[in-house]
């Protein structure tokens, strides 16, 4: 049975390929099915946002569909950008331009108030009507200046609890251990394990 995986994303694609690549479903992307026309993300959270996507695409395509939306929340900007996180500085995707602006916003931070967490909601949708959706969070701190070259958005700038690297200096295999998309991803694994049974 093929799983679609609806992301547009290339870096998100290839952390949930990997998460879910031992699996029970053959998991494919957008490029895999014919096109279908997708709603934009106007949900207030994130997962409202990801279960849109998710019904979007099995709907379409009559697959079961997973789909997340997540983000960064800075506790100094009270939980921004949120659901804003791809398009803080205005366009979609720029991750320099998100990045550069969140860093100018938060220049007069002190580093003891410079917390924030990834936060991540998936959603899996089954044409037969079946809708789950599960949370993973990832703690952490802002730091002043990107470090590394691995991942994607605003990893460079964001470090994990208990770490000194940015999660941009972490593996693949570190990073899907430990983030908050990895988190939600292990909490749907039952649900997807499900549909083979």
């Amino acid at each position: 049975m093929k799983l679609l995986v609806a992301t547009r994303n290339p870096g998100k694609l290839r952390e949930l390929r990997r998460m879910l690549a031992d699996g029970p479903l053959e998991v494919v992307g957008l490029a895999d099915v014919p096109e279908f026309p997708e709603a934009p993300e106007t949900g207030a959270t994130f997962a409202e946002n990801a279960l849109a996507k998710a019904l979007d695409a099995a709907n379409a395509t009559g697959l079961p569909a997973v789909a997340d939306d997540s983000g960064l929340a800075v506790d100094a900007l009270n939980g921004m950008p949120g659901v804003l996180s791809a398009r803080w500085a205005g366009r979609h995707g720029d991750d320099v331009a998100n990045l550069e602006l969140l860093l100018g916003q938060l220049a007069d931070v002190p580093d003891d108030r410079r917390g924030g967490a990834f936060i991540c909601s998936a959603a899996l949708v089954v044409p037969d009507g079946l809708e789950t959706v599960v949370h993973g969070e990832w703690p952490g701190r802002i730091v002043r200046a990107p470090r590394g070259t691995n991942g994607f958005g605003y990893d460079p700038i964001f470090v994990p609890e208990g770490e000194e690297r940015t999660s941009a200096e972490l593996s693949a295999a570190e990073k899907d251990a430990a983030s908050h998309r990895g988190r939600a991803m292990r909490a749907l694994l039952p649900h997807l394990h499900s549909l083979t049974s």
